[in-house]
């Protein structure tokens, strides 16, 4: 099968080599050093998933069709990749990996004929060296469908399925949250230029991402959204961070995440967005939850408070200590 990548960053990127492994022809795109690395000696995946190394076109925009494609770009980034590769994926079932909650529904005038299928994932990638990616976690893939029938994604899943764990959930929205609530971990990182497994060794600090993910729960619960589809968010623990004191939630939560994570360190998307120079997808994350939060008259003091840090220490460079960040977000 012709699968095509946009965006051939750390998820992308190892997606890339994952399917190419797996005999499917690959097309990618990518763009400055990253590009000229894949043309140069291809990409090299490490961690999870073994190692290995594939070459495969890269390009700034899709030449052709291909017959299925995949979205792996930042969230700020979507229109503008859609909209560049849009001749391209006319009538392609189009799987979009995408944090935040807009996902395949802000690309529908864009492209209006492809069959859209969010996707969210919990494996953990990244992408901190031109040319080469790292998997600190394996995890799971949900998919749930935006415009595409039943048949196309369950055609997508079988796809991406041969190569990491798939699974298929009905309720784009429910999966779009429950990912939300997931993604306020990458707060940790971000503001503190550690791992998420250093940074949550602060109690203080896994406190007060406990109460963002709180806020989150509670401004998707407002909003008529029943959080569903991500096996690392089940109802327990859903009830554990809204309704227990936040310092045995944030307990629960650290235990939860040293489980899933192991000793690899995890520097979470937001941070690694910082190191690279590049813009942070905090707008679509914490700044999501106020936006809806300001909608549905629910306070989100936290998640307003991360979005202000994280807007800080990726302008300055300069991280804050676990308990100094702690303050910050909860003053």
């Amino acid at each position: 099968m012709r699968i095509g990548i946009i965006g051939a960053g750390a998820l992308g990127g190892m997606l890339a080599v994952l399917l190419d492994r797996a005999g499917h022809d690959v097309v990618a795109t990518a763009r400055g050093e990253q590009l000229a690395a894949i043309r140069a000696d291809g990409l090299r995946l490490e961690g999870a998933y073994g190692s290995a190394s594939a070459r495969f076109t890269a390009a700034e925009a899709l030449p052709e069709a291909p017959d299925l494609a995949i979205l792996a770009v930042k969230a700020q980034d979507a229109p503008a990749a859609a909209a560049q590769n849009a001749s391209a994926l006319d009538g392609v079932p189009l799987v979009i990996v995408q944090n935040g909650v807009a996902g395949p529904q802000s690309l529908a005038a864009t492209l209006p004929s492809t069959p859209t299928i969010g996707a969210a994932s919990m494996i953990a990638a990244s992408y901190l060296r031109p040319g080469t990616v790292t998997v600190t976690a394996a995890g799971v893939t949900v998919l749930a469908p935006g415009t595409a029938s039943a048949v196309q994604v369950r055609a997508a899943g079988d796809v991406l399925g041969a190569v990491v764990e798939v699974r298929i959930a009905d309720d784009l929205a429910g999966l779009q949250w429950s990912k939300l609530v997931v993604n306020q971990l990458n707060a940790a990182p971000a503001v503190t230029g550690l791992s998420l497994q250093e940074a949550i060794a602060s109690g203080p600090l896994t406190a007060a991402i406990a109460a963002a993910m709180r806020e989150t729960i509670r401004v998707a619960h407002a909003d008529g959204v029943r959080l569903a589809g991500l096996p690392a968010l089940p109802p327990a623990l859903v009830r554990t961070l809204d309704r227990l004191p936040l310092p045995f939630a944030a307990v629960a939560l650290r235990r939860g995440v040293l489980a899933r994570m192991g000793d690899v360190p995890n520097p979470g998307s937001t941070l690694q967005s910082i190191r690279r120079g590049r813009p942070t997808e905090i707008d679509h994350l914490s700044g999501a939850v106020v936006a809806t939060g300001a909608r549905m008259g629910v306070p989100t003091p936290v998640n307003r408070r991360i979005v202000e840090v994280v807007r800080e220490v990726a302008a300055t460079g300069r991280f804050l200590s676990p308990d100094d960040a702690a303050r910050r977000l909860r003053s």
